[in-house]
């Protein structure tokens, strides 16, 4: 499956080596752009999340569940470009794909994601909303913890190209 997946996408890849982009940003380009979406802005829809949960102060809520419900989709959105964006990397770099814990803990994390989003779509609005926002608070956390992990795999994978 791997090699299918490589193969289909080598037409791509092999454009975008004809733009003559440096080594330097084929291999590090991904993780640094990833590494801000993820410490910078995961960090804030973290917060922002937990805050509106935690707070007494009722317009502070408001204005964080507000602030999270604007930047939480525009995360789900880079994380997923750049998940894409990493396995055409890796592709343009002539490198294995479905190898690696790095390529597996961004393929969970995407998906769940995708779930948690899900929770707040079809959750949020019903009688059991404050089940279905203590879950999606949860599961974002353990999303943010899975990402620091596929960091860690991030680098060493990176070095070890």
């Amino acid at each position: 499956m791997a090699e299918q997946l490589s193969q289909y996408l080598e037409p791509l890849a092999a454009w975008f080596r004809t733009l003559g982009i440096p080594e330097p940003i084929i291999h590090w380009g991904h993780p640094v752009m990833m590494g801000i979406v993820i410490f910078v802005l995961g960090s804030f829809v973290a917060y922002m999340g937990w805050r509106s949960r935690l707070t007494k102060d009722g317009e502070v809520a408001a204005k964080s569940r507000e602030s999270h419900r604007q930047m939480a989709p525009l995360m789900f959105l880079f994380l997923s470009l750049g998940y894409t964006g990493g396995v055409l990397s890796l592709v343009m770099q002539k490198q294995p794909l479905l190898e690696s814990p790095h390529f597996w803990t961004g393929s969970l994390a995407v998906v769940l994601l995708g779930i948690n989003t899900a929770l707040s779509l079809i959750g949020f609005g019903g009688d059991k909303k404050e089940l279905f926002r203590t879950a999606h608070a949860y599961l974002g956390s353990t999303i943010m913890i899975l990402l620091v992990v596929h960091v860690v795999f991030g680098i060493r994978l990176g070095l070890s190209i």
